[in-house]
């Protein structure tokens, strides 16, 4: 019998598997990417009596390979926060799914285990961008983590983790993301991770504010009071921050939706779109009409969006919110 853990590379993905393993330590099979490396199940190649677990990943974009590893005999647990499409119904599969905006795979990972890691549920709320979601769950911890100066640095890390997994290779990254969860899974709380790995968590520190610099010197390329669109060049920086940039301008203007896109080295672009956080929907309705985007109703992306097709996109994103 072998084990999987098949994971986003995100903070919300790294501080759900982090939660499951300090519950039910087990050595197996670690399976993820960048963030945007989501058709990570085809990667298993399951057999009878195997178990597999899925985290924050769509399963709308791994279905036929979550059938191919049922039908093998394998048992999945399967949890995320994504549009799931229509739901195998199969008795080797329990799924914990739930699209609501203001959930994510680490909070349904914490109702799972009754809070038993419940501060690593907090910085995964934080690093999805949920900061009302990660501080109602702060407020339940037990030993006083979520005052003052803590919490802070709880929301720090969340973003910092967050941060780390963008990018279209695993060069880019300062970590790749099965490395970071080896650093992560050693510590119970994640305080613990950030007073005594202090080099890990100052390298994503120092990487983090380096490149949001860099990114707040960028002029929108269209702006109105209901959306905004940045176009980010084809460097690094530009590919690890284009994902936590849009949830900083969401913060900063949150009536506002943004796009955040990114050139990419063989052409056209990365998108990364952030519905307004005072109304939490519709990114992912708006990234799915063009072929490789998905997501959920608050934060989603377009992997490979046409030279061609920029502006039709900045006009459905436009519209969309101007409604």
């Amino acid at each position: 019998m072998s084990f999987y853990d098949v994971f986003n590379g995100d903070a919300d993905g790294l501080c759900a598997l982090t939660q499951l393993r300090l519950a039910d330590p087990r050595s197996g099979t670690l399976i993820t990417g960048v963030k945007r490396d989501i058709s990570l199940l085809e990667q298993v190649d399951a057999k009878a009596g195997d178990e597999i677990v899925v985290l924050d990943i769509s399963m709308d974009k791994n279905r036929e390979a979550l059938v191919r590893v049922l039908d093998s005999g394998a048992k999945v647990l399967y949890v995320d926060h994504h549009f799931p499409g229509d739901i195998p119904q199969h008795k080797n599969l329990t799924a914990l799914i739930n699209v609501e905006p203001e959930t994510c795979t680490s909070i349904l990972v914490d109702q799972h285990l009754n809070g038993k890691f419940r501060s690593w549920a907090v910085v995964g709320a934080y690093g999805d961008n949920l900061s009302n979601s990660a501080e109602r769950l702060a407020a339940k911890l037990a030993d006083g983590a979520n005052a003052g100066s803590r919490l802070s640095e709880l929301r720090q890390l969340g973003i910092y983790i967050n941060y780390n997994g963008y990018g279209p290779a695993l060069e880019d990254l300062h970590f790749a993301p099965a490395d970071l969860f080896n650093r992560l899974i050693k510590h119970a709380d994640p305080l613990d991770f950030i007073d005594k790995d202090r080099t890990s968590f100052e390298k994503l520190e120092s990487g983090y504010n380096q490149d949001m610099t860099a990114a707040g010197n960028i002029s929108a390329h269209f702006s109105e009071k209901h959306a905004a669109v940045f176009v980010l060049p084809d460097e690094a920086w530009a590919r690890r921050v284009s994902g936590v940039y849009g949830n900083d301008l969401a913060n900063q203007y949150p009536e506002r939706a943004h796009a955040v896109i990114t050139n990419k080295k063989q052409g056209g672009y990365l998108v990364s779109v952030r519905a307004p956080l005072e109304n939490r929907t519709g990114a992912d309705e708006i990234c799915r009409q063009f072929p490789t985007g998905g997501g959920r109703k608050a934060a989603a992306g377009i992997n490979e969006l046409p030279p061609e097709q920029l502006d039709s996109f900045i006009d459905v994103f436009s519209e969309f919110y101007a409604a």
